[in-house]
């Protein structure tokens, strides 16, 4: 794999005039805005309906998502579903994109083995997330693990210090003014965004992972019936 300790960033791809997600999909499928793209299949971009009243922000692409051009379709997403379902969210209303958008892996024999995405990796791609938040009115902002948290809320949060808590969105971003004001259309006429909330909580293949798994998804679906509280208050 190609090492860089800079990035063109994916500022440089995003259409100005793009006011769908349809549109900043199909203009991140030529992102080349950090040096992922070499290796991966595609890029993986966010899915769901834009009006969905939870986003869900992961890693990056897995093997399977890689593949398939579609986040969360491998074993960590098949247990997220069962999660959300277990937490009494309507998978209806949910949109799923992750901070990195491309599958950054090492070769062992014909395996491709997840590595964790670098800060040039979370840096670079951070302008799509910005761009996806831009036509997404969430309720509540649900970050999982990390590499997620880094990319929207800064490199000193820890998801293992704050899991669970509701903290207010876009207050608590790393940088607010990115997602404080959004585009209306495509006229450069902009407003504020409803205000919302935000909660951390682990990567659902830290489940996976876990010498107890039965525990360690508890604990995720209990930190999800916090995000569920919001949407019935």
């Amino acid at each position: 794999m190609a090492e860089t300790e800079n990035a063109p960033g994916a500022q440089h791809f995003i259409p100005p005039q793009a006011d769908t997600i349809d549109q900043l999909r199909a203009a991140a499928a030529g992102c080349r805005g950090c040096e992922l793209y070499q290796d991966a299949s595609q890029t993986v971009f966010g899915r769901g309906d834009e009006s969905a009243r939870v986003v869900f922000v992961g890693e990056q692409p897995g093997d399977m998502e890689d593949q398939q051009g579609l986040p969360f379709v491998g074993p960590a997403g098949r247990l997220l579903r069962r999660a959300v379902d277990d937490a009494g969210i309507d998978p209806g209303h949910i949109y799923l994109t992750n901070a990195v958008k491309h599958f950054r892996f090492e070769l062992r024999g014909k395996r491709r083995i997840h590595q964790t995405p670098d800060r040039v990796h979370i840096t670079a791609c951070r302008p799509w997330l910005v761009a996806e938040f831009a036509r997404l009115r969430p309720e509540v902002v649900v970050v999982l693990g990390a590499t997620a948290a880094k990319a929207l809320l800064g490199p000193t949060f820890r998801v293992t210090r704050q899991r669970g808590e509701l903290l207010p969105w876009p207050a608590a971003a790393q940088r607010p003014e990115d997602f404080t004001r959004v585009p209306v259309d495509n006229t450069g006429k902009v407003a504020d965004v409803p205000e919302a909330q935000l909660l951390a909580t682990i990567h659902p293949s830290a489940v996976l992972r876990a010498d107890n798994q039965d525990v360690a998804y508890e604990g995720l679906v209990a930190d999800l019936r916090v995000a569920a509280a919001v949407l019935v208050a």
